[in-house]
């Protein structure tokens, strides 16, 4: 059985801090995984700037329902889950991606979850588990799965490097000249021919 683990912010969809940023007008928001390979050190950096701001989470799922996919993801998405079983493991939050989720037809899904007070401002994130992508592709592994793996930020290179096959997907060029392991893709038609191109080498 072979399975595709796809990233989602940057891959599926566009950055959801970033566009956030963008709307709120704040932007030290812009900073992603592109830039911080600290996970812990940049949500506390985005949930300290919240609270500066009074900005909580019925703010940010504001701008996420008015977002979409980017163009083409659903086809791309679709047509691949016809031959492979897709899993998207992402380091957004399930309060997050809801909306999202429904315009991708609803793939599963592995990510974290948000904790907020009375008045909807964010308090804290809970991590589904440590360095949860790379430790996602290595149990799938070890059912005997091979594994496929596309990303385009630092917090997907540990997945790329456990999967059988590893991609980047638009990565920003500070991630291309740290990791050269990985080929470069630039759209979904050549990431779906470099998929299939992977799983016949292994």
């Amino acid at each position: 059985m072979r399975i595709v683990c796809l990233d989602l912010e940057g891959v599926l969809v566009p950055e959801i801090w970033i566009e956030f940023s963008k709307r709120t007008g704040i932007p030290e928001l812009r900073r992603t995984t592109r830039d911080e390979p600290d996970y812990d050190k940049l949500m506390q950096f985005r949930l300290n700037l919240l609270r500066q701001h009074g900005l909580g989470l019925p703010d940010i799922q504001k701008v996420i329902g008015e977002m979409g996919p980017m163009p083409g993801a659903r086809a791309f998405l679709d047509n691949l889950r016809e031959r492979y079983e897709v899993i998207i493991l992402s380091d957004t939050f399930y309060e997050f991606a809801h909306p999202l989720m429904r315009q991708l037809g609803w793939p599963t899904l592995f990510c974290h979850s948000l904790e907020t007070d009375a008045d909807g401002m964010l308090v804290a994130y809970r991590l589904r588990m440590p360095d949860q992508k790379r430790e996602a592709v290595k149990r799938l592994r070890e059912m005997n799965f091979t594994v496929v793996a596309a990303g385009d930020s630092y917090n997907d290179t540990a997945m790329l490097g456990e999967a059988n096959g590893g991609i980047l997907f638009h990565p920003p060029e500070n991630v291309i000249r740290e990791f050269p392991q990985y080929p470069v893709i630039l759209n979904y038609d050549e990431l779906r021919a470099e998929i299939d191109k992977a799983f016949a080498r292994v």
